[in-house]
């Protein structure tokens, strides 16, 4: 990677001039500045955004805070917070927390000491101290909709809709995942599919998730087709473990969706991919990025916030996991 000195001697120039040009403070001659834009782009020189913001003492840097970055649904996500800040010349700094309290504080007080100017957090520890007495403004996205400021979907109509759409599409055993307890979101889709569940004349059971990983997904598939083999229709707590469901379903030969429907949530790029493909609640998970970033920018910038809490729609995805409507 090359250096502002060696774009100070490829243009011939001083490094304070290189600096200058960088910073645009002071003058600097025309063809002397074409001399250094030139040498930066033949070196490909790319300056440090922290040491330019100490310099300029402003930054244009902010943080964004993911708990797994293995599940497809937050790189989608982390790239709508991306496009939305770049359009406002920010740059992002990115942490995976793995769901630990430590790592989320020890990437806090990373962000902070290099001088960002918001945080963005898809936490589930919203309310912990981490966050509190923080000098720069902070937005919590997808698990913190009781937080000051927030963007997150309809996870409560979008379980609703689900087991709506499981009845209508003739399932009468079921059963509903229910995602861990520390995950908002997940607990509130399982609150509206209970809610529909309880005023029908439908069986069903629930079975109690530790993670929204693959392998618990499998884990929990097998316990539901071994306790419950008459399980003809499945509410999983993410797209992740409806495709684990999935999996073993057609391992012990069970036909999708004829002896089992199943439903997931996100509508993550490979649901769609999947044989068959998998019908599911979309949460619109770009569309929740740039929505963070935009309110986000507000606060940085000061500006008026209409909404500090964005509540955005879910919809139902129909693919070939469900049957045609009776």
């Amino acid at each position: 990677m090359a250096t502002i000195k060696q774009v100070a001697e490829r243009a011939g120039v001083s490094v304070a001039t290189v600096s200058r040009v960088l910073n645009d403070n002071g003058y600097v001659q025309l063809n002397t500045r074409k001399k250094v834009e030139d040498a930066i782009n033949q070196l490909g020189y790319v300056p440090n955004e922290v040491a330019r913001s100490l310099y300029k003492k402003e930054s244009r840097l902010v943080g964004l805070l993911l708990p797994d970055i293995t599940n497809p649904f937050f790189p989608e996500m982390a790239r709508g917070v991306e496009d939305e800040l770049q359009k406002e010349g920010f740059y992002l700094l990115f942490g995976n927390s793995d769901e630990s309290l430590e790592r989320e504080l020890n990437y806090i007080q990373t962000f902070v000491q290099n001088n960002v100017v918001g945080l963005i957090s898809a936490t589930n520890l919203a309310d912990k101290i981490n966050y509190e007495n923080l000098p720069i403004p902070t937005v919590f996205l997808d698990r913190g909709s009781q937080s000051e400021y927030s963007v997150y979907s309809d996870g409560f109509e979008g379980g609703r809709m689900a087991a709506i759409e499981m009845i209508k599409r003739g399932s009468r055993k079921l059963t509903v995942l229910k995602g861990p307890a520390y995950v908002l979101p997940a607990q509130e889709r399982f609150q509206g599919s209970i809610e529909v569940l309880a005023q029908s004349d439908v069986d069903f059971q629930v079975i109690s998730m530790n993670s929204l990983s693959f392998q618990e997904g499998l884990s929990k598939a097998q316990e539901i087709f071994e306790k419950f083999p008459d399980t003809d229709g499945i509410i999983a707590s993410n797209d992740i473990t409806a495709t684990a469901i999935l999996h073993k379903a057609l391992s012990i030969g069970k036909v999708i969706p004829n002896d089992v429907q199943i439903i997931g949530f996100d509508d993550i790029q490979q649901s769609s991919l999947l044989f068959p493909s998998l019908s599911t609640i979309r949460q619109p998970i770009y569309d929740m990025g740039r929505e963070a970033a935009k309110l986000l920018i507000k606060l940085i910038k000061k500006q008026a916030v209409e909404k500090s809490h964005i509540k955005l729609d879910v919809s139902y995805v129909n693919r070939n996991t469900t049957r045609k409507v009776r």
